[in-house]
């Protein structure tokens, strides 16, 4: 009788436990689904999706003829800082300080961005017999090598600006010497206090300065000096 009566005790015990186990689980599951509907009902109620931004330069004229122009050029993809490698727009509330807006981001690396555009720019330029991405190929006479220093808003030093810098170097393959190099910065200013007008200028001030990298390129390179020179 008294291993019947503690056996009826043990089973009594795991069934509150059971019981127990489940009103935790409910309550659980309440806390989290009150938190759900807070954090909805704070939103909105509306999913929030990130917004893509890209840059648009003008088309460059089409190349001139070239006459008496017989080196070739690759174009290496420009590196940049690992924070402008992230895909979220840069803004900067302090020259200490770097921000990510949260739902702005861009559709397209900006370091294949100014690649593109560089690449355009020189084919347009006539200088080049050739100029294409780089890819290994020993079929060429130069290479060009560059970084995209800045692309970000500035919110500090009175109202909001945006600054581009980009810095390159063209080396002579034959020799290894730096035949040319050269390094922009460029600043604008933001009409709007929102993010599609800091793309905006972002894009009028990248225009700047990829032209005033490119402009000129030093004829000694095209020519093939090995002498070194900065613009």
């Amino acid at each position: 009788m008294m291993r019947s009566s503690e056996g009826t005790g043990v089973l009594a015990s795991l069934g509150e436990h059971r019981h127990r186990m489940k009103s935790m689980r409910r309550t659980v599951t309440i806390v989290f689904s009150l938190a759900a509907l807070v954090i909805l009902a704070s939103c909105g109620g509306r999913v929030r999706y990130p917004n893509y931004y890209t840059l648009n330069l003008p088309a460059p004229p089409d190349p001139s003829p070239a006459q008496n122009v017989h080196a070739a050029v690759a174009i290496r993809e420009f590196r940049a800082p690992a924070y402008l490698r992230q895909g979220a727009i840069v803004y900067k509330p302090s020259p200490e300080q770097i921000g990510f807006y949260a739902y702005d981001r861009w559709a397209i690396n900006p370091c294949e961005f100014v690649t593109n555009s560089v690449i355009e720019r020189l084919r347009a330029s006539g200088d080049f017999a050739r100029v294409n991405p780089y890819d290994g190929r020993p079929d060429i006479e130069y290479v060009i090598s560059g970084r995209l220093e800045k692309l970000e808003e500035v919110d500090y030093a009175g109202g909001v600006k945006v600054e581009v810098a980009i810095s390159a170097q063209m080396t002579n393959l034959a020799t290894g010497l730096i035949v040319w190099t050269n390094a922009v910065s460029e600043v604008g200013d933001v009409k709007k206090r929102d993010v599609p007008a800091v793309v905006s200028e972002m894009n009028r001030t990248m225009e700047k300065a990829i032209e005033k990298l490119l402009t000129p390129v030093p004829a000694e390179a095209v020519t093939g000096s090995t002498a070194a020179k900065r613009n």
